[in-house]
């Protein structure tokens, strides 16, 4: 269910505002899919907000099952971000990237 938004948020070039591990994030979408462990997730550059190990802004591979909520705002994503990498290796299938 958030693969369709976070690929609605990609192809917009918007910002996704996910709830996951109990902070709400804003998110630059760069790549959807599956990864190598099955997981549907993706890979984003966070802007700003909450997170568990105090990294509140930059890279993170997100999976879609643990966030709790995910919408599209109206703020306009800077992606590609410098590091992006077509095809990352995390997955083995993608969706969608930029």
């Amino acid at each position: 269910m958030w693969a369709r938004v976070a690929c609605e948020a990609l192809r917009n070039g918007k910002c996704l505002e996910p709830r996951y591990d109990g902070f709400t994030r804003v998110v630059e979408v760069h790549t959807v899919g599956t990864t190598t462990a099955g997981n549907d997730a993706m890979s984003v550059w966070q802007v700003r907000g909450g997170s568990n190990r105090d990294e509140r802004i930059g890279w993170k591979l997100m999976r879609l099952d643990e966030a709790l909520a995910a919408f599209q705002i109206d703020e306009k994503s800077g992606a590609p971000r410098s590091g992006y990498v077509r095809n990352a290796k995390p997955f083995s299938r993608i969706t969608a990237q930029i």
